[in-house]
């Protein structure tokens, strides 16, 4: 008999998911990169026990494939689950960290689509593709959201009528979940430096840098929406709020148009007119992949400008996530712009990935840290898990 842990991170466009043990040890890890396409990567002891049920069915909507997923992990011989641990993108105001999941905490959890309506619903969905499978099983929401609510209220709050911030118009951030995870692994690099003065950049198909002191959250790139702050695969990032007023009053374009222009028409795609992928534009000819590169790498610069001084000042900086531990050529066009804050990159650790890639001489530390929010999504069930049932034997 494996006791287990099941882990669910329902992405945009992915799906992965992972399998640890009671001590948090990795059993497995499976991703699906892209749903319809009939491949899965399975990693771990028990991958191999996975891998007779085949791969997902092609052409499949999400729907089809969650449940897929389960059922074939519902198979596994010996595999008893104490709990399943979800991604939720947003927790709103109310959740302030991972929370098991009830009819109400569900319908709290749905009325926050409209704030992330390109993740939550997949999110709930992977829920109840468990639920279907395992109805008495606790399934754990932990959010995004949360590691960031030791902002100031400064931080999290728009220069807006005080009706609309006490309405629930905030900055809440995102990505909290890969920040946890660095966060929690920074001493292993820095010691005790790790509780100083860190900008961390995630930076995949969507990205963010957060801003840290004692390890917890200060200030972040990202805000009310997942469309703030940086330019990112297929979003824009911040704008002037007058282009979105000029292309509904002027231009004529309904709200659901520039939706779908800020969300999945601009960014690196829509600058490049080619590609969405760093690895697709770096190796494209094409002056305008090259002004796309150019212009994501000038606005980490831009906004870790802004970090540092909400910090007052920077003691390290972490790259992580798809673009951030695999680019060594933007990971230098970014440092090579924040020399003036006492960044030195030493070439030949960063062309080789190392953990650390600034010189000896270098003021800033710089790492390539790779993210794991599958662990901090187990870590965070795991707590959970073991806090109620303390409780329940207490009360006996």
């Amino acid at each position: 008999m494996t006791e287990a842990i099941l882990v669910l991170n329902a992405g945009s466009s992915s799906l992965k998911f992972a399998l640890y043990d009671l001590e948090l040890a990795p059993l497995c890890r499976g991703d699906i990169e892209e749903i319809g396409r009939a491949n899965m990567e399975l990693s771990g002891p028990l991958a191999d026990q996975l891998k007779p049920y085949g791969s997902p069915p092609e052409h499949a909507d999400r729907d089809t494939i969650n449940a897929w997923l389960v059922a074939n992990l519902r198979k596994l011989p010996g595999l008893v689950l104490r709990a399943a641990g979800h991604r939720i993108v947003h927790g709103g105001r109310r959740f302030r960290g991972a929370v098991q999941i009830d009819a109400d905490v569900l319908a709290e959890l749905r009325s926050l689509v409209p704030l992330a309506p390109d993740h939550q619903p997949h999110n709930l969905a992977m829920v109840a593709a468990v639920a279907a499978q395992w109805p008495d099983l606790p399934q754990v929401a932990c959010f995004d959201t949360a590691f960031h609510r030791t902002q100031p209220r400064l931080a999290e709050i728009f220069p807006l009528p005080r009706a609309l911030t006490d309405a629930g118009v905030l900055r809440y951030g995102f990505h909290g979940l890969s920040y946890q995870y660095i966060a929690s692994v920074l001493p292993d690099y820095l010691g005790a430096a790790a509780n100083g003065r860190v900008i961390i950049a995630h930076l995949g198909n969507g990205a963010s840098l957060c801003a840290l002191e004692n390890r917890e959250s200060v200030a972040t790139t990202m805000g009310f929406t997942t469309v703030e702050g940086l330019m990112m695969g297929t979003r824009s990032g911040s704008i002037d709020p007058g282009v979105v007023l000029h292309l509904i009053l002027q231009e004529k374009m309904t709200a659901e148009a520039v939706a779908r222009l800020l969300n999945k028409e601009s960014g690196l795609l829509g600058v490049s007119g080619i590609s969405s992928d760093v690895r697709s534009l770096e190796a494209s000819p094409d002056p305008h992949a090259a002004e796309a590169l150019e212009l994501f790498a000038y606005r980490v610069i831009r906004e870790t400008g802004s970090l540092i001084a909400a910090l007052g000042g920077l003691d390290a900086f972490v790259f992580t996530a798809g673009i951030g531990e695999n680019s060594a050529n933007m990971r230098k066009m970014i440092c090579d712009g924040l020399e003036w804050a006492g960044l030195s990159l030493d070439f030949r650790r960063n062309a080789a990935s190392e953990k650390r890639i600034s010189t000896e001489a270098s003021k800033i530390s710089v790492l390539v840290i790779p993210t794991n929010e599958e662990m901090a999504i187990a870590t965070n069930t795991r707590q959970l898990i073991c806090r109620k049932a303390a409780q329940a034997q207490f009360s006996q």
